[in-house]
């Protein structure tokens, strides 16, 4: 509820983009649900603010796609509807497959380490329940297959679509039942790619995607 809802100050950042990372988290971790409206005077008097960088907010989660602007009743978040996470995961399938295919054949022996270490901190960071420290563990174990195909198109193709890849990454990281399945499924992906098994790599990813896809969908429409 956005009653919850408390500002990170930081100095480095105008107080319109604090607003924005404030609000952004608040929708991509669940505390602003789907379907709930955004009142911009509610908003800056629940952070403290005026209404001026709650609006500016706003129009920025809205060019993101997670706010939509409904005619007479203003600014909401918006929904998860099956469309869009098929949507965003044919995509992501297709990214994360190539991501995968380059890195076993380019990644580096720092970056097969690194890659090791941050399989490591995930299943870790599983015995926390924190569903926000799992879900950066497992951003960073893929940020560093993605970082290992060398490829700034594709690092810039994959960031630009990062936000909605969160949403639904979280929803599934929520589900303390799948964890096991997620560690296991890195390790497979993790061997690939030491190996530089393209193949086995490949397969890897695209049933990692497919779990998640089904998974989530059981969650939310099932």
């Amino acid at each position: 509820m956005s009653e919850n809802l408390t500002l990170n100050m930081d100095e480095y950042l105008p107080l319109r983009d604090v607003v924005f990372h404030t609000l952004r988290k608040a929708i991509l971790t669940g505390k602003l649900k789907p379907g709930e409206r955004l009142m911009e005077i509610h908003l800056a008097e629940t952070l403290g603010v005026s209404r001026t960088p709650v609006r500016e907010a706003i129009h920025k989660l809205e060019l993101e796609g997670l706010v939509v602007l409904i005619p007479r009743r203003g600014a909401q978040v918006a929904s998860i509807s099956q469309k869009s996470l098929k949507d965003v995961l044919e995509v992501r399938r297709a990214l994360d497959t190539l991501c995968a295919e380059l890195a076993c054949e380019r990644i580096s022996d720092e970056e097969k380490e690194r890659l090791k270490k941050a399989c490591l901190d995930f299943e870790n960071a599983t015995k926390t329940k924190d569903a926000t420290v799992i879900a950066k563990a497992d951003v960073a174990f893929h940020d560093i297959i993605i970082g290992a195909t060398g490829n700034e198109k594709l690092v810039t193709l994959i960031n630009n679509i990062s936000e909605q890849i969160y949403r639904y990454r979280f929803e599934y990281i929520k589900d303390e039942t799948q964890h096991q399945r997620l560690i296991k499924e890195h390790r497979i992906l993790l061997n690939a790619v030491l190996s530089q098994d393209v193949s086995a790599a490949r397969e890897a990813t695209q049933i990692h995607i497919d779990n998640q896809e089904q998974s989530i969908l059981s969650q939310l429409f099932i």
